[in-house]
């Protein structure tokens, strides 16, 4: 998998990449495993094997969900999209559509992108 490895020469790169590398290369192994025991307990005909794959493929949810959290809070750009979409209504490409729009009006976007230092204000919420 080309995402094992680094891209470029690893003295290149801070410290914040090679942790966000090593978050992601995880999560990534985690979904990976969600995967495999999913598709083992749907193939397993013994009841009591495949309670133990689900149980597994759980705990490797579980893994994965540690690893993003991770990632939302040492990452701004992860942390703003994840703001925008997970446990969003509706359909998602209407979410993005309305966060986008939002964007490109120059309006700040409560479910946009997360910006550093920026506390929440009610100045989108006044009508004129």
């Amino acid at each position: 998998m080309s995402s094992e490895s680094l891209h470029a020469p690893r003295e290149r790169l801070s410290k914040e990449t090679l942790a966000l590398h090593h978050a992601i290369v995880s999560l990534m192994e985690e979904l990976d495993a969600v995967d495999w025991y999913r598709q083992r307990a749907d193939d397993a005909e013994d009841e009591a094997l495949r309670d133990i794959l689900l149980h597994n493929m759980r705990e490797e949810m579980e893994h994965a969900s540690m690893v993003l959290e991770w990632i939302r809070r040492n990452n701004a750009d992860f942390a703003g999209h994840l703001k925008t979409y997970l446990f969003s209504e509706g359909p998602i490409l209407a979410v993005e559509k309305a966060a986008t729009r939002s964007e490109v009006e120059g309006r700040p976007s409560f479910t946009g992108p997360a910006r550093p230092h920026e506390g929440f204000t009610v100045g989108p919420l006044k009508r004129d």
